[in-house]
């Protein structure tokens, strides 16, 4: 068996895996980077972030065409070639993918494909198709991000019941399309769906979709939402599911304990994600997992194990390729005895629904439920003269600010483009920016943007009166 020796084990090609691997070889070590794709990327290139919103930009065309009609475009009903459409994405991954290949060979990473195996806390076997090899390593990081969770009562075996991973396959476009859970992947691929024909219905168990985040920002998402949709349930349970010919019969409960039943072409599980911990020989490290199977790991991203390290969505937290990213500076600048910047202030997300839904810091829910005294101010997109020339008002920007201070300490952004406004929010919550320090700041007109200047504006007159 042919044995390596090397100064860094990557496990997992991921955001947070490759990020690792190139930083740590910048700074002088030898890296090793094992997945056993042989496309790089991980969950986030192949089955995640960049499929969906190849897919979620086709599906805003479709719905740009069709909304063109007041303003005296009018175009003839879009034909959808699911094939080319396909393929299109898949040219995407293999550019991405490829670019990552050559920057990795830039950086002397050496790369095996296959499924690593730790045989001790310095010992990981990797099976290859050319054969089984050791890799003998000072250090480790963990990066092998999570799976889609598919409870078992609706893991019936058929194909027809679909994780996010086999709805990104879009092998075709079903008449009906159950969504069961509306977090943000539901809502997502939902929209895609949708907008490709489907009739598309979800249920949500709790008592509103995209739980967590504040509910006057998710109205916006919702409204547009059960347009686009045929329905929208909340507070409401599948208890069963069961093959009734080529469809999926479905049991419903909802709040009063009422039962129905209906049947759909296919059925998208989108009930949360899961750490892909099975069968990485941890057992044979003193790697330790919590009550919910993540790794445990400190504040440097080192687990119980000192030579193996953990980043990502293996170790809980926000699940976001960003934070993955961020984990993989702390581990590896740690490993190499570099200046350590611990975890960061304000981590934003985004739900790339349409209207998109972003947000940083502290939400106004959460500052409720610790018992935070905070200060709001929020500015309609109804105001935005860039949001009411592309016909897109329906939106809102809104800041989270610490009485007394000034100081930012949330932000959060609804609104068509959301995604590309919050990092400004994000830059003024970790520089410590006061709602007068964005107020100060001359924004270009028009644009989205200002709409953060003029919440702040808004908000400083006020405290003035």
């Amino acid at each position: 068996m042919k044995t390596i020796n090397t100064d860094l084990v990557v496990l997992g090609a991921g955001p947070g895996g490759f990020a690792a691997a190139i930083q740590a070889s910048s700074l002088g070590k030898n890296v090793v980077l094992v997945d056993q794709n042989p496309r790089l990327g991980g969950v986030c290139l192949n089955w995640g972030c960049i499929p969906s919103k190849s897919y979620l930009h086709a599906a805003n065309l479709i719905e740009e065409v069709k909304s063109c009609q007041h303003r005296g475009i009018i175009f003839s009903d879009p034909k959808i070639d699911i094939d080319k459409m396909r393929a299109w994405k898949e040219s995407i991954l293999d550019k991405l993918s490829t670019g990552m290949v050559n920057q990795a060979k830039q950086k002397n990473v050496k790369r095996l494909i296959g499924r690593g195996y730790f045989e001790d806390s310095n010992t990981l076997r990797v099976e290859t198709n050319d054969g089984q090899i050791l890799v003998k390593y000072q250090n480790a990081i963990i990066a092998v991000g999570s799976i889609p969770f598919l409870p078992s009562t609706f893991d019936l075996g058929n194909s027809r019941i679909m994780t996010s991973d086999k709805a990104l396959e879009l092998e075709d476009i079903p008449n009906t399309l159950l969504v069961v859970g509306g977090g943000y992947i539901g809502m997502e691929l939902g929209a895609v769906y949708a907008a490709l024909g489907s009739k598309v219905v979800m249920v949500e168990y709790n008592d509103r979709i995209l739980h967590g985040s504040d509910r006057d920002m998710v109205r916006f998402v919702q409204k547009r939402a059960e347009n686009t949709f045929q329905e929208i349930r909340v507070k409401t349970k599948v208890s069963k599911m069961e093959t009734q010919r080529n469809k999926i019969k479905v049991t419903f409960q909802d709040h009063a304990d009422q039962e129905t039943q209906e049947t759909y072409d296919r059925v998208l599980i989108s009930v949360g994600r899961k750490p892909n911990c099975h069968n990485l020989g941890l057992e044979n490290t003193a790697v330790t997992l919590d009550g919910n199977g993540f790794i445990e790991a400190n504040h440097v991203k080192q687990t119980k194990d000192p030579s193996i390290y953990a980043i990502g969505d293996i170790i809980g937290g926000a699940m976001l390729a960003h934070k993955a990213s961020r984990d993989a500076r702390i581990a590896v600048d740690t490993i190499c005895d570099q200046h350590v910047t611990i975890d960061p202030v304000a981590i934003p997300a985004v739900v790339f629904t349409d209207p998109e839904l972003a947000w940083c810091g502290m939400t106004e829910m959460e500052a409720k439920e610790k018992g935070i005294k905070v200060d709001i101010a929020t500015f309609p997109w109804s105001a935005s003269g860039r949001a009411m020339s592309f016909d897109r008002p329906d939106g809102m920007t809104k800041l989270i600010i610490e009485p007394g201070t000034g100081r930012i300490i949330g932000v959060g952004v609804a609104g068509s483009g959301a995604g590309e406004l919050i990092s400004e929010g994000a830059l003024a919550i970790e520089m410590g920016a006061t709602a007068s320090d964005i107020a100060d700041v001359v924004h270009p007109h028009p644009t989205l943007s200002e709409s953060i200047m003029e919440c702040a504006e808004r908000y400083v007159r006020n405290l003035e009166k």
